[in-house]
């Protein structure tokens, strides 16, 4: 009997590039974690390995230089790196969350100046949304984008926050146009090069994990940016900004379940191998039932997440409530699946010698970045709500 249970799975294909980036990660990758993470650098051998393998930017589409790896295979890549390495793997998620407003709202001619470099390697995207006081409240944004009548626009202000600030060469940045114009309806989205004059950054935040990934302000002082650049039309920004995030807070989700899976592969090999009262500590049954639930959870995360990637594939109406349940549910199971982890390794999951702790540290952004956990809640019920 023919069953629809035949599809529910993952195809070949995935499960081929799941098991690729799974040798890359192990190879050329987690072996650098720790040092990327004591040394708060960024992940240039991640970097580099994710270029050569055509990892590096997976979702861009072929007819731009790119892969076109739909959103789940752009999840499993995510995730597999976040096994390893947590830093690296917000290179191809902030890769994809820079360039998707380009993707989702751009001109042939702005996908083409940008996405062809962003495919080949030369350049991360960074994506320029968040301000100080304008985080959970994107509207109240005050970065300004005054039109100067001559086909360029000149903008001042800041923004924060900003993932792999200074190593990108290309930023996707939000700004008031019309101060006067209706809350929310009044910002244009622009892709600001590194190179721009009056264009600079501020000091690397010192963070509590992810510190392989770098996190600046961008500083914008009468920066001039030629109109050619604007993505989408004049007044979309924050339409075009809020859709990006509904895709690409799957892939926080992947992050998260990635990050999940690498502290319960650390935690299942430790008790097995750690003794106490005569035997491996695997074999208490308070350590099972810690391991059952975390597996459990990690599984039904994993599970949220993928359908949330194809959701995001097929652009479904439904995927603002599914990429909002994907990034706050997979997110609160890796802070307590690291956490769980922490705590089965004892002593030993509190120092640096294990990458325990620095799992937990790592999760720990996953439930606030993308937008808060709260709001991801706030989008849940107004999607019920409707």
């Amino acid at each position: 009997m023919n069953s629809d249970f035949d599809t529910y799975r993952l195809s070949e294909d995935h499960e081929a590039i799941r098991e690729a980036v799974r040798e890359i990660t192990a190879a050329r990758i987690t072996p650098y974690a720790a040092a990327v993470d004591e040394e708060a650098r960024y992940p240039q051998e991640a970097h580099d390995a994710l270029v050569a393998s055509d990892f590096f930017a997976p979702h861009v589409p072929e007819e731009y230089g790119g892969v076109g790896a739909d959103a789940l295979a752009t999840c499993i890549v995510i995730e597999e790196v976040a096994r390893g390495c947590a830093s690296a793997s917000l290179i191809p998620a902030v890769n994809k969350l820079g360039s998707m407003p380009i993707i989702l709202g751009g001109g042939e001619a702005v996908k083409k100046r940008y996405l062809t470099p962003l495919a080949a390697g030369e350049s991360t995207f960074s994506y320029g949304l968040s301000e100080r006081e304008a985080g959970s409240d994107t509207a109240s944004m005050k970065c300004r984008a005054t039109d100067n009548g001559d086909g360029t626009f000149t903008l001042n202000g800041q923004k924060a926050w900003i993932t792999n600030a200074g190593v990108s060469q290309f930023y996707t940045v939000m700004a008031v146009t019309d101060p006067d114009g209706p809350r929310g309806g009044n910002v244009t989205a622009f892709v600001v090069e590194k190179s721009d004059a009056g264009f600079t950054f501020g000091e690397p935040e010192r963070k509590l994990g992810i510190k392989g990934s770098p996190t600046r302000e961008l500083i914008f002082e009468n920066c001039v940016i030629p109109e050619d650049r604007m993505v989408g039309a004049r007044g979309e920004g924050l339409k075009i900004a809020l859709r990006t995030l509904d895709h690409t807070r799957v892939t926080i989700g992947a992050q998260a379940v990635g990050i999940a899976q690498g502290a319960l592969d650390l935690a299942t090999a430790y008790v097995k191998e750690r003794k106490q009262f005569g035997q491996a500590i695997a074999q208490f049954q308070g350590v099972q039932f810690m391991l059952a639930d975390m597996a459990m959870h990690l599984e039904a995360a994993r599970q949220l997440v993928y359908v949330a990637a194809a959701k995001s594939e097929r652009h479904e109406g439904d995927l603002s409530f599914f990429g909002a349940a994907a990034k706050c549910y997979a997110s609160d199971v890796a802070m307590q699946v690291t956490t769980d982890a922490v705590q089965l390794l004892g002593g030993a999951g509190y120092v640096k010698d294990f990458p325990a702790e620095r799992m937990m540290r790592d999760a720990k952004i996953t439930q606030i970045y993308e937008g808060t956990n709260q709001i991801q809640r706030v989008v849940m019920a107004r999607q019920l709500l409707r």
